[in-house]
């Protein structure tokens, strides 16, 4: 009965941007203290602490003494049997990583020793009101590179596909959705965004990322227990 509860508040209780960036690094680097999720958060321990205390009730999280946090109940399900099969209907706000993100005024050397510490093949450029300003892959940097010897001084602004030519995705559009963007636009990785809070009312702003290799280890988890 209570597990059934559980569930059921679950599925109608939205996690906060916060609260899904807790889950994503728990996916990744489990089993993690809660400190540890504080740092790479880069807010304090006590910040988060009702995060994790809601995330461990509602079972997208579990958490053993003395060992740390690792994905609950409610997370695991992804990877049962059936789950496959819907997969791709799911939101992208339910699978979404956190985004990498550099303002344009870093250059192109931050963005190199971001792309090897973080492991990621493009990050997000972020103006000085953190919306979407751009994006830069390795080829971007590569491309500006070859040479040009002062190509490591260079600000990101001169560097970045500039958005709006961009192709983004809402956390509520599906997983299929974004395959489908991916595909049809030959690109490893889109943004997620919404409208900016603010006065400009065609500025948005990056809450996540989805990549193939997201996909990719969602259908692979799903099927591998199907």
């Amino acid at each position: 009965m209570r597990k059934e509860m559980k569930r059921a508040e679950g599925t109608a209780i939205k996690l906060s941007t916060r609260q899904q960036k807790i889950v994503e690094t728990v996916r990744r680097r489990a089993p993690i203290t809660g400190e540890q999720i504080a740092e790479l958060l880069g807010v304090t321990r006590p910040a988060i602490r009702s995060d994790l205390g809601l995330l461990v009730m509602l079972g997208h999280l579990d958490a053993k003494p003395k060992v740390g946090y690792f994905l609950g109940e409610a997370e695991e399900s992804l990877s049962r049997p059936g789950a496959a099969a819907d997969a791709s209907l799911l939101p992208v706000r339910e699978v979404m990583g956190v985004p990498v993100a550099l303002r344009e005024t870093a250059t192109v050397s931050d963005a190199v020793v971001t792309l090897f510490l973080e492991n990621v093949g493009s990050l997000t450029v972020i103006d000085g009101s953190g919306c979407l300003a751009g994006i830069v892959s390795r080829k971007d940097l590569l491309k500006v590179a070859l040479g040009n010897p002062q190509a490591s001084a260079m600000p990101l602004g001169f560097v970045m596909t500039r958005y709006p030519n961009l192709v983004t995705v809402s956390p509520d559009d599906t997983v299929r959705d974004a395959m489908g963007k991916m595909i049809a636009s030959e690109i490893d990785g889109l943004p997620v965004v919404q409208p900016h809070a603010g006065d400009s009312a065609d500025k948005v702003e990056v809450i996540g990322r989805i990549t193939k290799t997201t996909v990719t280890r969602l259908f692979y988890e799903a099927s591998s227990r199907g």
